[in-house]
């Protein structure tokens, strides 16, 4: 069984900051991709960003806003998010592609509201 537990979204103004956080706990013998999603109001879920092995990729509305990161020894991924926009607004899920006892397996966090007000 693995969980992933996120924190850190909130109600912040356009311009500021907000960190993200989700670990990943339970039987994983490894994490090959980790990553971070969002879906608004009415939208579809969207790739944010993702971090496999050393290389990020994100979606161009966040590049140069967002920075991804990980820690391996903890099986964390974080998202600092700067120079918010009210376009910024959604549902923030973690994802990760684990190796667990039954092979490659895919698991979400649970969600995490992030508002941005102009």
């Amino acid at each position: 069984q693995v969980q992933l537990v996120e924190s850190g979204g909130g109600l912040v103004q356009a311009g500021g900051s907000l960190r993200l956080s989700c670990a990943a706990a339970g039987n994983i013998f490894s994490i090959n991709a980790m990553g971070w999603y969002r879906q608004a109001p009415g939208k579809q879920r969207e790739l944010v960003a993702t971090i496999i092995g050393g290389k990020r990729n994100y979606r161009d509305s966040v590049k140069c806003r967002f920075t991804i990161s990980r820690d391996n020894a903890k099986n964390t991924v974080s998202l600092q998010k700067n120079s918010l926009k009210p376009e910024d607004t959604a549902v923030y899920y973690c994802n990760i592609q684990a190796m667990v006892s039954s092979g490659l397996r895919g698991y979400w966090g649970q969600g995490t509201q992030v508002t941005v007000s102009s």
